[in-house]
């Protein structure tokens, strides 16, 4: 069993950033890929970016490609991901997930998720 805690959402203009993180308690962190997902009012669930197990690889959607930044410390249990250059558009319940594939883009590949932290962009 994974527990995610995520922290780091709130409110900002549009270009500004903000730093999401997730905490994991319970089995060993660096057993799982982590993913972060976010969702918006009226519409599903959608892929943010990936990492894998000890930081080699990332993956990222296109929409948040060059933009967002996905990391991790094994040491410290968390998985962040910072977020410049917001946009009204990235407003969303922000999830981070663990899953045993790297680099999966699917929720249904995770086994484990936060309860989400809201993050609101103004224009």
């Amino acid at each position: 069993q994974v527990q995610l805690v995520e922290s780091g959402g709130g409110s900002v203009q549009a270009g500004g950033s903000l730093r999401l993180s997730c905490a994991a308690s319970g089995r060993t962190f660096s057993s799982y890929a982590m993913g972060w997902f976010r969702q918006a009012p009226g519409k599903e669930r959608e892929f943010a970016a990936a990492i894998s197990r000890f930081g080699a690889n990332t993956y990222y959607a296109d929409s948040v490609k060059g933009r967002f930044t996905i990391s991790r410390d094994n040491v410290k249990n968390t998985v962040y991901l910072k977020m410049n250059s917001l946009e009204p558009e990235d407003t969303a319940v922000y999830y981070c997930a663990a899953a045993r594939t790297a680099g999966a883009r699917a929720s249904s590949e995770y086994d484990y998720w936060g309860q989400g932290t809201q993050v609101t962009v103004s224009s």
